[in-house]
């Protein structure tokens, strides 16, 4: 029986970040659970390249941007199911018991709990919000990983060829058919030490609420950056 998961991760100089990822990966690899890794990158001037060889992912290169990233790479995907994680993310024990629960339940789309790799108050309050956020609206963000069939992405689209808010569109077009893995996965908080976490918090909430307002997500991205 072919392993049933195809593990999508968008790159961009992520060489420092992804090997805890990728060793996770692996072990899902040998478990029979993973079927391939596809970086799809977005023009790494890092060791990026070199780690999809080492460790036998395949390399979508593609213009930088998330959707169009992502996109890319899911044409790419010969599982049956895909796995949607961010190259920052660190996924933790018994991980695969819950995802291969999560696929033999036939729940369909599924996202992680989120946490950062950071003590303290404001860490805590801004993985809480993310979390009632998900379950609340079914709005997870990208951090949070997706899980979900590849029919049922097709079905709904894709990831739309947008530069930002790809996570929360396809969140959109999933609306009702998303629910909680139920584990429990740790992101970087590099960007909350780098901008504060209220300061970046802040551009999170206002950016989501001008993408409902019908902002450009090209002028968005700019204004992330």
């Amino acid at each position: 029986m072919r392993a049933p998961i195809s593990v999508l991760i968008p790159t961009l100089n992520a060489a420092g970040t992804l090997g805890p990822l990728l060793a996770a990966i692996c072990d899902g690899m040998a478990a029979g659970l993973v079927r391939e890794v596809i970086l799809a990158d977005g023009g790494s001037a890092d060791g990026t390249r070199e780690a999809a060889q080492l460790t036998g992912a395949r390399l979508c290169e593609t213009a930088p941007g998330r959707g169009y990233q992502l996109a890319a790479g899911a044409e790419l995907a010969r599982g049956d199911w895909l796995l949607v994680l961010h190259a920052d993310t660190a996924l933790p024990d018994g991980w695969m018991a819950s995802v291969a629960a999560h696929i033999r339940s036939g729940a369909g789309a599924g996202y992680f709990d989120l946490s950062f790799d950071a003590g303290g108050l404001a860490a805590r309050l801004v993985a809480g919000w993310a979390n009632l956020r998900a379950r609340l609206f079914g709005l997870p963000y990208g951090d949070q990983g997706l899980l979900l069939p590849m029919s049922l992405y097709r079905s709904v689209g894709g990831y739309p060829h947008i530069p930002l808010m790809e996570d929360v569109a396809l969140a959109r077009a999933l609306h009702g058919r998303l629910a909680p893995i139920g584990v429990r996965v740790t992101t970087s908080a590099s960007r909350y030490r780098r901008d504060g976490w209220l300061r970046r918090g802040w551009r999170n909430l206002t950016t989501l609420g001008l993408y409902f307002a019908g902002v450009d997500p090209a002028y968005l991205a700019k204004r992330y950056r």
